[in-house]
């Protein structure tokens, strides 16, 4: 091989889907600051309206049903979002091991519709366990024009 030999081409790494992840205490504030994260986000990737109204709402059920279900199983809730083939996914993540269920919450009555909600809105939705707790998902598909716009770059003088 001779001395002026080039090393073999790299090829570059795709750019990283955009994603976030954060842990947040188990208690009713839980949910308000994993809209502000969500909404923070979402507002850096250029997603909104639609998109980011109904993300917000599922987010806000999946963070409400974890600090629920685990009221005295564990101090925090994970929470993540991720875009991914068209699809953004929101991850809610406590220690309790019972898993959500949907209910027939009557006219009159104030909860019990979230996951309804959930079930209507998200282009899917599923739960995930493992040995200490589970991570309850749901995914929204999303339109070409609602996809994630990469920041625009600083200007230079």
């Amino acid at each position: 091989m001779s001395t002026r030999a080039r090393p073999a081409a790299t090829r570059p790494a795709a750019a990283p889907q955009p994603a976030a992840a954060y842990h947040l205490p188990g208690d009713r504030q839980s949910t308000a600051q994993a809209r502000n994260a969500l909404r923070q986000d979402l507002q850096i990737w250029g997603v909104e309206g639609e998109l980011a109204d109904s993300a917000e709402l599922l987010l806000s059920e999946l963070v409400t049903n974890a600090v629920q279900a685990q009221a005295s199983a564990g101090p925090e809730v994970g929470v993540g979002f991720a875009w991914a083939d068209g699809r953004l996914r929101l991850e809610v993540r406590d220690a309790s091991d019972g898993l959500p269920v949907m209910n027939d919450a009557k006219e009159d009555e104030e909860c019990g519709r979230g996951l309804v909600l959930v079930d209507v809105l998200a282009s899917g939705w599923g739960v995930g366990r493992d040995g200490t707790g589970k991570t309850v998902w749901a995914e929204l598909a999303v339109c070409d024009a609602s996809a994630p716009r990469p920041a625009p770059a600083p200007l230079s003088a």
